[in-house]
């Protein structure tokens, strides 16, 4: 009765506040993660009804690597439950590949149970090395008295009430035999709670610099390569409960981005009970807080002017500074229609916090690509905003946002949240391949509904933006050639822009924190509309490796739409 009571006062309060709006826009957040949890229990059963074929393909292909390399698993002990502990270091035991040692370092346990149990388990199993410490020193020094023990080439981290997929080492071996230079290795994962049961998972990326300025994307499983964690001097002291996120940023610093390597497969099952991060992103509020001093360090160290800020679910904001005075922004509005675009350039002026800019209307009926161009070059700004002329900001910051990341040396184009008139999502970000070649990332999500690992709520990267609202320097659109007007007169030519930005070593940039809202619903907008046969026929030769796999999709979500749905 109690929750039932709980649930109308919520909704009085939403509707109170909101209105019927309000009420419709929870309805769909709530279905929504109701449909995904359903999808993600269907799609546990599927894998799981494979995995015993899975296990006997692995079996048979171990003997046809190149090489075995020695896995060490860096695993500090404290007072855990004998259950977790046990289901923890069986799944280690239980591993296909059998190339391992455990080093496990007791952090000086008062339950009794814990030495016994560790004792058992290297007195079984020879691979098991077991260091008693002589003081509590908490998670960081525990975890570098069991690297101390560490002979093995790469090192796996495990926490000790988690457990890993039977198949995990199998497929960090894999990956170090294709990819020798490799120095880091993370996967998927998900929560694993007191029954056992799987949920949440987290399909991510591969390796995404802003978005790990966001959230710790590394986490779990996390293979380094061993030497490079005692060149870095290990487990920082000081930064328990983000001792992990700390040192990947510090072993990012000394590697190059080609060095990391995703595991796109959920090797690790992170347990949520009570008084982890799993269980309630308030169990540790600390950790949050050292988590943001870690980025912060990080741009200190990597001579980034930036502020690091706290975020949903106490995840965090990287907000880049701007010279003083701010550089010239010259913003081209899209045309559609001449009475769309008067309300927008009012809107505009009206709204927008940013005065050094220069408006220039541009009529992109027929051709858009080169009426951009044509435009750009008559234009004096140094970072370039292009903006369909039915969308109007939501707040008056949205191009200081966007310009922040744009005049990054770093960072190539920049995107942000365009919404439709109900307050659902038109795009956040480029999804290549599948159906349309070229998908809006979220398209038809709730405006607030964060989606797998936060994304839609967090700075992060994508192969590709829109033109429909991208900011840019001008040097790097004069580098890349500005958009193809030749062979992409209408359409794409926005993602080929991103995706030579790309070959040049340049991010592709989304931020949630700026927002603009189609005007008209009856007009469309260009991310709306379809490429011609010969546009598709032109980026599909021109670019198959990203079409293929996306590197900031994953291929466990659904290839038809970039729905970031999970593929069942």
């Amino acid at each position: 009765m109690s929750i039932l009571l709980n649930k109308f006062q919520r909704a009085c309060g939403i509707w109170q506040r909101d209105g019927v709006p309000g009420l419709k826009r929870r309805m769909r957040h709530n279905l929504f993660s109701l449909r995904e949890a359903l999808n993600y229990q269907k799609w546990v059963r599927k894998t799981g009804a494979a995995a015993d074929e899975d296990r006997k393909r692995i079996t048979a292909t171990i003997g046809d690597l190149r090489y075995t390399p020695l896995i060490s698993v860096l695993l500090p002990v404290y007072n855990v439950d004998e259950k977790w502990l046990r289901l923890c270091i069986e799944s280690v035991t239980k591993q296909i590949y059998t190339n391992w040692e455990l080093c496990i370092a007791d952090d000086r346990s008062t339950m009794p149970h814990v030495r016994r149990v560790l004792e058992d388990y290297a007195a079984a199993d020879p691979r098991v090395k077991v260091v008693f410490r002589p003081e509590n020193g908490h998670i960081s020094a525990a975890s570098n008295s069991a690297m101390e023990l560490a002979a093995g080439e790469f090192a796996v981290l495990l926490d000790h009430d988690d457990e890993l997929s039977q198949d995990a080492f199998f497929w960090v071996a894999n990956e170090i035999c294709d990819f020798p230079d490799t120095a880091m290795i993370y996967s998927d994962e998900d929560l694993i709670d007191e029954r056992g049961r799987r949920f949440g998972p987290k399909f991510k990326p591969d390796f995404s610099r802003d978005l790990l300025y966001s959230l710790n994307l590394i986490t779990h499983l996390s293979a380094y390569r061993t030497e490079i964690l005692r060149d870095v001097g290990g487990f920082r002291l000081g930064f328990e409960g983000s001792q992990d996120y700390d040192l990947a940023l510090r072993v990012i610093e000394q590697i190059s981005e080609n060095q990391i390597r995703h595991i796109p497969r959920i090797l690790y099952h992170w347990r949520a009970i009570r008084g982890s991060v799993a269980f309630s992103m308030d169990e540790k509020p600390y950790a949050h807080e050292r988590a943001r001093d870690a980025i912060r360090e990080h741009f200190q160290r990597s001579g980034t002017k930036a502020t690091v800020e706290k975020s949903l679910y106490n995840l965090h904001r990287a907000r880049y500074a701007l010279p003083d005075p701010p550089p010239k922004i010259s913003l081209f509005i899209l045309e559609n229609n001449s009475k769309t675009v008067s309300n927008a350039k009012l809107s505009f002026k009206e709204i927008t916090d940013y005065k050094n800019i220069e408006v220039i209307d541009v009529a992109t009926m027929n051709e858009p690509a080169a009426a951009i161009n044509s435009a750009v070059a008559r234009s004096g700004g140094e970072i370039l905003c292009f903006i369909d002329g039915n969308l109007t900001p939501l707040s008056g910051d949205w191009l200081t946002e966007i310009a922040s990341f744009a005049f990054h040396k770093q960072i190539g184009a920049v995107g942000l949240k365009i919404l439709d008139t109900d307050h659902t999502m038109l795009g956040g970000g480029l999804i290549l391949g599948g159906n349309n070649l070229v998908s809006n990332a979220y398209q038809g999500f709730p405006a607030d509904e964060v989606g797998i690992m936060g994304r839609n709520g967090l700075t992060g990267n994508f192969s590709a933006v829109s033109a429909s609202c991208m900011a840019v320097r001008r040097e790097l659109f004069d580098l890349v050639g500005g958009f193809d007007s030749l062979k992409l007169p209408n359409k794409f030519y926005d993602a080929d822009f991103c995706l030579k930005l790309r070959e040049n070593g340049y991010r592709i940039v989304f931020t949630p924190f700026a927002k603009l809202m189609k005007i008209d619903p009856k007009v469309k907008l260009n991310l709306e509309k379809k490429p011609s046969a010969k546009e598709a026929r032109y980026f599909s030769s021109k670019w198959p490796e990203p079409l293929k796999s996306d590197p900031f999709y994953n291929p466990n979500l659904s290839k038809r739409d970039g729905s970031f749905s999970i593929d069942i």
